[in-house]
């Protein structure tokens, strides 16, 4: 049964680029498939002081995430989880070089561009959030999802 009083979890992660089209996704050791980088966000932390945070954590990266492009509200059968997917900028060669990955937290990192991402890489359930985070990235704008799952039962 869930618990239609829990609070959603949150993180936020950065969309990177490398100055070629090519955009920095991770691979977490915990789980399946590719993400973006960040993870996620601490009691007192906002979603950018999260994402700076594990950016340095996880990969030695030194960057401050710009404007908000993406904010998503996905429905879980535990409460729920919010996700904020910041401009990351562009990475200089120097801090690609430099990239060290925390491998208890992440097995490998990649540059790829949009159309090299496989579903086997992103899964189509969180497709959608980054085709909107390139489109925000690309339009100027922002935007805000809700992804529909299962529902908590009410009493």
């Amino acid at each position: 049964m869930t618990n239609p009083l829990a609070r959603p979890t949150m993180s936020a992660g950065a969309l990177l680029d490398n100055g070629k089209g090519e955009y920095l996704i991770v691979k977490p050791g915990y789980k399946e498939g590719w993400n973006l980088p960040g993870g996620g966000v601490d009691e007192g932390e906002t979603p950018r002081q999260a994402c700076e945070r594990e950016l340095r954590e996880e990969l030695g990266i030194e960057q401050t995430p710009g404007r908000l492009l993406v904010s998503t509200y996905v429905q879980t059968a535990d409460g729920g989880h919010i996700y904020w997917i910041f401009d990351g900028g562009t990475l200089t060669p120097e801090q690609q070089q430099a990239i060290v990955i925390q491998e208890s937290e992440l097995t490998a990192f990649r540059f790829s561009g949009p159309d090299d991402i496989s579903p086997t890489d992103i899964p189509p359930s969180r497709r959608p959030l980054w085709d909107a985070a390139l489109g925000a990235l690309r339009d100027g704008g922002s935007v805000h999802l809700e992804v529909a799952g299962p529902r908590p039962e009410r009493r």
